[in-house]
């Protein structure tokens, strides 16, 4: 659960100071097309990372550097254009926030895991339903930053 906290802190923390440079030189609507990112990545089939295994001695380490490699393409992809307009007290809000999500994910799951029926949903439709909530992310970072309606505006 350590090795996985501090992915996403990592990962967070990374997204927001790479969205915070972008801001610093592009107004924030336009920085709207990062929406496209979570959007590519839905559509974007990587299967390689799932035959990656880590040699490490120590769990939390090998949890940290399998999270980060097999997910930093997916977390910045959402994260960034989440994250490029908020501040810096919204943002340590939002760690608090995702890091606390992130440990009572891992305990809900090592619960649900042993469920046949969801097993077996998330078996049939897991990939669906991710690709579903990419491109959900991807439309709203569009329409949050007001890409959509600045390009409404010039039509």
């Amino acid at each position: 659960m350590l090795g996985y906290l501090l992915g996403n802190i990592i990962l967070l923390t990374a997204s927001f100071v790479v969205g915070k440079a972008l801001a610093a030189f592009m107004p924030e609507w336009i920085l709207g097309i990062l929406g496209i990112l979570p959007i590519y990545m839905a559509f974007h089939d990587d299967d390689d990372v799932d035959n990656q295994k880590a040699t490490r001695k120590s769990e939390t380490i090998s949890t940290l550097i399998t999270y980060l490699s097999v997910c930093a393409g997916c977390n910045l992809s959402i994260f960034l254009p989440v994250l490029v307009g908020e501040t810096i007290p919204n943002f340590f809000i939002t760690l608090l926030f995702i890091g606390t999500l992130t440990i009572l994910v891992v305990l809900l799951i090592k619960i649900v895991a042993d469920i046949p029926a969801v097993s077996k949903v998330m078996e049939a439709h897991g990939e669906k339903l991710m690709k579903v909530c990419y491109v959900l992310i991807g439309l709203y970072v569009f329409w949050d930053s007001g890409l959509v309606s600045h390009l409404i505006a010039l039509f």
